[in-house]
């Protein structure tokens, strides 16, 4: 059986990012046998059932296209390390909330524990790829966990740069794939190998190497380069409301100029999702450690502008609705933090949710990817709403099966998520079966 392979790839981590980069690898590279372990055998069971433990389009006939012929999922660590020749970790890193840089910082813990790992069991020379959201340099601390082995290692960044929703499609036709390694002969190879597997799908002239500080560093950047456009299409809508401007019209007006371009130009609640808030404030972590106090506060202000867009929303609800909501039936349409994904973290909507429960609102939610239990382990989280801190959480917050249940007797709705099902709805039999005054 292993006669058939020419590289052996172990996954570190079966998770958003992990998952389906190894399910594309597989089905891109027939000879090359991915294997993604992990820790948690309820998510390997996920991966190996026909209900994956993540939604994404595309993503459950790609995995059980190749499940079983070069693509496994598996709880066997030390297995998978032993076999791999590459070995991706893909682990994740978010902020710390306790310690030194708490509320900025990334923790790098499970890195440096996937790296210990790697060093205790591994039986030859290895190339390991860090896959995850690192901060600058974190493959430095890598190798010197990596060094207390007595095999060699070739320390690779590769960054992902996938939009949850798109994660296929970016996948498959990526606009470049990042390789970062250290510029010495062994390093030179090493990412040579990493090109290979990469250049059976993916043109040359999008492969782009560097050197491993380079790479690591841009994946920040160009996370809050995208923040960025959102805060500041966000924060032009306070400005259109209050001058009767259109904020879609002026999103149009400046996309048309090619040098800005029309992308992450719609205004909205606000960025959710695991990836820009953290890595806007891992960047803004690195900037004062470096003594760069201005150019850190200046991307602060990316996030100020989030978090100023989160409460103006709820604030706005509150005052449309005759200044009090208590006891008032809202419907939420979509707790996910954007289409086509269920994944809920950081998702504008909890947040908003949040401030209409202060309000005693009774808020039902409707999202056709999130369960309940995915939405309150949000609310937990992220929020610290839970049935200790909040016991009528039962009560304000329920989840509808269906649309028509969220809006039946509903004072108000919110759209949170711009899931295509509700721009096609037909809000005028909805207006229907609400409460009046409606909202």
């Amino acid at each position: 059986m292993s006669e058939q392979f020419d590289i052996k790839i172990c996954c570190m981590g079966a998770g958003y990012v992990g998952g389906p980069t190894m399910a594309v690898i597989a089905a891109k590279c027939p000879r090359v046998k991915v294997t993604v372990v992990d820790i948690s055998t309820k998510q390997i069971g996920a991966w190996n059932s026909d209900e994956l433990p993540i939604y994404e389009p595309g993503l459950d006939e790609l995995v059980k296209s190749v499940r079983g012929k070069n693509l496994f999922f598996s709880t066997d660590v030390e297995g998978g390390i032993i076999e791999a020749d590459i070995i991706f970790v893909s682990v994740n890193t978010p902020t710390k909330t306790t310690g030194i840089g708490a509320g900025r910082a990334a923790n790098i813990k499970n890195c440096e524990l996937c790296a210990r790992k790697i060093a205790e069991v591994a039986k030859g020379d290895k190339i390991v790829v860090e896959k995850s959201t690192v901060p600058v340099r974190t493959a430095e601390s890598i190798k010197i966990v990596l060094a207390s082995s007595q095999y060699n290692f070739q320390v690779l960044s590769n960054p992902e740069f996938l939009a949850e929703g798109t994660a296929v499609s970016d996948l498959l036709f990526p606009s470049r794939v990042l390789i970062g390694g250290e510029q010495t002969p062994a390093g030179l190879a090493a990412i040579a190998k990493l090109v290979s597997v990469y250049a059976q799908w993916v043109p040359n002239e999008r492969i782009i190497t560097t050197n491993l500080w380079s790479s690591e560093l841009s994946k920040l950047v160009a996370n809050a380069f995208l923040a960025q456009r959102v805060s500041s299409i966000n924060s032009i809508t306070a400005l259109c409301e209050q001058t009767d401007a259109d904020v879609d019209e002026i999103a149009r007006a400046i996309g048309s100029d090619h040098r800005i371009g029309n992308k992450f130009l719609k205004a909205s609640v606000g960025f959710g999702g695991s990836c820009f808030q953290k890595d806007i404030l891992n960047l803004v972590y690195i900037c004062e450690s470096f003594g760069l106090p201005e150019v850190a506060e200046y991307w602060h202000q990316v996030v100020k502008m989030n978090d100023y867009q989160k409460r103006r929303f709820a604030s706005k609800m509150v005052a449309r609705m005759l200044n009090t909501v208590t006891g008032k039936k809202i419907a939420i349409f979509g707790f996910a933090f954007k289409k086509d994904t269920g994944d809920t973290r950081e998702t504008a909507s909890a947040f908003v949710v949040r401030d209409l429960l202060e309000e005693r609102a009774i808020c039902h939610v409707y999202d056709p990817k999130v369960t309940r239990e995915t939405m309150l382990e949000e609310f937990h989280y992220t929020l610290n709403i839970n049935h200790k801190t909040n016991p009528d959480l039962d009560s304000l917050v329920i989840t509808s099966p269906s649309v028509l249940e969220s809006v039946t007797g509903a004072h108000a709705i919110a759209v949170l998520t711009e899931w295509d099902e509700f721009v096609t709805l037909d809000y005028e039999e909805i207006f229907k079966v609400m409460s009046k005054p409606a909202f």
